[in-house]
């Protein structure tokens, strides 16, 4: 009795998975074969050639028509410094065609790869997301993209396409440099989540107070910021550097629990003790004595991101990659000396 053919007839998606790729760079090797490998092409065509795959001209068609979704992947809808960005890209997009789609992948690398993916599937106008942390089978889904990438917060990272951020290390370096210059002489750091953008607020603490002959004065924990915390990491830093004269905080929340704990303590800011945040949340200069804090532009890098997104949807990516760094800048205020 003979055997009755499959009806089954094998996806893009079964090529991928048989050859060890990306959907994506399965369809790059048909419509696009120069962007892809000698060694990739050849085993997705004998993994097609394996399975019987047909392309389906039609459908490859309709993937090909982008729609006109911007799809914005964030770390954290909870933190202001994203929700700034968010209020960006928003009044960008407002007016216009283009629709604004958020991703919270809470800063797991494995789910912000997921959303990557489910993104992709949509054909958007583009993808924003933050930093350049993310896994291998990420970053080969955004390098193979068939839609222009933005990448935000950092302008140190491995470029895909377009940056648009700060150098979070050297803002870090001037603001300490900033302290010793302002007299304090024992300057201590503190920092909640050390995600990579902490971290390298942390190399720039290091860097100046390494070169000025100082000694490191460290208090972190990798719990989510808070002013809660904030005011906890401060007692523990007086706890063993009780000469502590000024701290760095790896952002604003820290910054304002250091604030709280030296006025529960009576020390007197800015004489006795120095406070520097990092990126100058709103609160910041309404209290007395106001928080110095370096201020970084949040909401122009989601509203340029989008911005660019817009004017360069139709285009093809060139072979080098475009940063724009917003900068930074300290805003020395009440609890800090004057230079």
């Amino acid at each position: 009795m003979s055997k009755k053919k499959s009806r089954y007839a094998p996806t893009l998606n079964d090529v991928a998975r048989e050859s060890g790729v990306s959907a994506i760079t399965v369809s790059r090797c048909f419509r696009h074969p120069e962007k892809v490998s000698d060694a990739v092409r050849k085993r997705v065509m004998e993994t097609v050639e394996k399975l019987g795959y047909v392309p389906n001209s039609a459908a490859s068609a309709l993937a090909s028509r982008r729609t006109d979704v911007i799809g914005l992947l964030l770390p954290s809808l909870n933190n202001n410094v994203y929700l700034d960005v968010v209020s960006g890209a928003f009044d960008r997009a407002h007016g216009t065609r283009h629709a604004i789609q958020i991703g919270n992948h809470k800063y797991s690398p494995l789910e912000e790869e997921k959303l990557i993916r489910i993104f992709l599937q949509q054909n958007p106008a583009g993808l924003i997301v933050a930093g350049g942390e993310q896994t291998e089978a990420a970053t080969e889904m955004l390098r193979e993209a068939d839609c222009r990438v933005v990448q935000i917060m950092d302008t140190d990272v491995d470029p895909i396409d377009l940056v648009i951020g700060l150098d979070h290390e050297r803002a870090a370096g001037e603001a300490v440099a900033g302290l010793l210059a302002r007299g304090y002489e024992r300057i201590g750091f503190l920092g909640a989540r050390m995600d990579t953008r902490s971290q390298k607020r942390l190399a720039g603490y290091r860097r100046v107070i390494g070169d000025s002959g100082g000694e490191e004065r460290i208090a972190t924990s990798p719990m989510p910021s808070s002013a809660r915390l904030g005011a906890q990491l401060l007692a523990d830093l007086f706890a063993r550097y009780p000469d502590t004269d000024a701290v760095f905080t790896n952002n604003d929340d820290i910054a304002l629990g250091a604030y709280l704990e030296c006025q529960r303590r009576a020390i007197r800011m800015p004489e006795d003790f120095g406070i520097v945040g990092f990126n100058d949340m709103d609160l910041l200069e309404e209290l007395n004595p106001s928080l110095s804090t370096v201020r970084t532009d949040r909401y122009r890098m989601g509203h340029d991101s989008v911005d660019r997104l817009i004017a360069l949807a139709d285009t093809a990516r060139p072979e080098g990659a475009a940063v724009l760094d917003l900068g930074h800048a300290c805003m020395w205020r009440g609890t800090t000396r004057e230079a």
